[in-house]
């Protein structure tokens, strides 16, 4: 199919331009204004108002198959990816089996081939079975196959593990994308050692089972010179520790999560659908999050969605499953309490979703350009909606987001120049 998008503002070389874009086999074939539309087998037009952007990429996500696909599936999880303008989709290795071996892997690989309606890229784990501890895996049996490795749900505990782990990485040339969560530290908590836990009689997860592990790992990733990708960081020492190891010359890099930068422990309710790993954290962790993604300590923002069933999510904070669905408002969410609220611009909030995570992890695509992969979504910044979670794509139900009034949503996913989801 040869496609038209007329009249978008269209993100080119990091700003937003009006232009015309047809596609063609799969690639973008031209752009430049009042392109005629006699060729095009299709024509969309975004009448001025409307952004056309690189499909988001998330980097933390669980799609649930092999093993758990009561709570979501390759098919489901990327339909509401889709839904939400992703088109790709990394997906975290807390599976049965593990993606550990050839075997492990290929039993997801085979699903993603069959049923994926947009990419979606493996992790492998970086411990036999993922377990944090033990052994690691052969990395090079499954390096070309994967997108990087990953023990995400669960912290490598010991130093010497990590560093093997980072010395082969290094050597094979792919990234840890490190859970970092010490259990000596947990003690039972379940949601943030703060003020919400102290006044509810709750167990709390103290902050320093992040940082700490965080800390080990930066000087770790610069000994061996791994590149070290830190997932879903919750803390303000997290964002210092990195920062400077950054400033060191330190391969690092790192995401955050919606819920981190836009809510914190008060905001808590008696509910499962607040109940995530790790915790929302204090108003001062959040502000530091914030400060970090301005000052650039923060690359990418993941969702980290973790569908679980509703029954799992029906036991309140101390006894629900820990995870939440996070595609369908990722957008919304960010651009109504950051764009539109005036902390970043909209060509940030595309970089942090969009660009940086394909120059992190090697992945095509991130520029409108003739001759770029045509994995597109065309986002209208104002339409205003209601999250309800029963009208999602995805299984999961449980979001800390029921209700909010937000502004921006995505109309249409391009996926490798075909329509893989409209709503215009």
């Amino acid at each position: 199919m040869t496609l038209l998008i007329k009249n978008a503002l269209t993100y080119i070389d990091k700003t937003f331009k009006k232009s015309d874009v047809f596609i063609k086999n799969g690639k973008i074939h031209s752009l430049g204004i009042s392109i005629l539309s006699d060729n095009a087998d299709r024509v969309v037009d975004a009448q001025g108002k409307y952004f056309l952007i690189p499909g988001f990429v998330d980097v933390h996500t669980h799609l649930r198959e092999p093993g758990f696909s009561y709570k979501e599936t390759i098919k489901t999880g990327s339909a509401a990816g889709a839904r939400a303008g992703y088109t790709t989709l990394c997906t975290m290795p807390n599976l049965n089996p593990a993606p550990d071996c050839p075997e492990g892997l290929k039993a997801q690989t085979d699903i993603i081939d069959r049923d994926a309606v947009i990419e979606v890229l493996p992790f492998g784990t970086i411990t036999k079975g993922r377990k944090g501890s033990g052994e690691i895996i052969d990395f090079k049996s499954i390096a070309d196959k994967v997108v990087g490795f990953s023990d995400d749900g669960t912290g490598v505990q010991t130093e010497e593990l990590m560093r093997q782990a980072m010395t082969e990485c290094a050597r094979l040339g792919k990234i840890i994308s490190a859970h970092c969560e010490v259990n000596d530290l947990l003690k039972g908590g379940y949601i943030h050692d703060g003020e919400y836990a102290k006044a509810h009689n709750h167990k709390g997860i103290c902050s320093k089972s992040e940082w700490a592990q965080i800390e080990r790992d930066c000087l770790l990733a610069q000994e061996t010179g791994c590149h070290y990708h830190v997932c879903h960081i919750s803390t303000k020492e997290s964002v210092d520790i990195i920062r400077k190891a950054k400033a060191r010359g330190v391969k690092v890099t790192c995401e955050t999560g919606p819920h981190y930068l836009t809510m914190c422990d008060m905001d808590l309710q008696e509910d499962g659908r607040f109940k995530m790993n790790p915790p929302l954290r204090s108003a001062q962790d959040r502000v530091a999050l914030i400060e970090g993604v301005l000052d650039g300590t923060i690359d990418v923002i993941a969702t980290d969605h973790a569908p679980h069933s509703a029954e799992e999510k029906s036991k309140g904070l101390a006894k629900s499953a820990m995870g939440i669905v996070g595609l369908e408002t990722a957008f919304g969410v960010l651009n109504t309490k950051l764009v539109k609220a005036g902390v970043i611009t909209l060509e940030r909030l595309v970089e942090m979703m969009s660009v940086r995570p394909r120059e992190i992890f090697g992945i095509e695509g991130g520029e409108i350009k003739e001759g770029a992969v045509a994995d597109l979504a065309l986002i209208d910044a104002d339409k205003q909606w209601t999250v309800e979670p029963d009208s999602f794509v995805t299984m999961g139900r449980a979001t800390p987001f029921k209700d909010w009034k937000l502004q921006g949503e995505n109309l249409l996913t391009i996926y490798r120049g075909e329509i893989v989801y409209e709503s215009i």
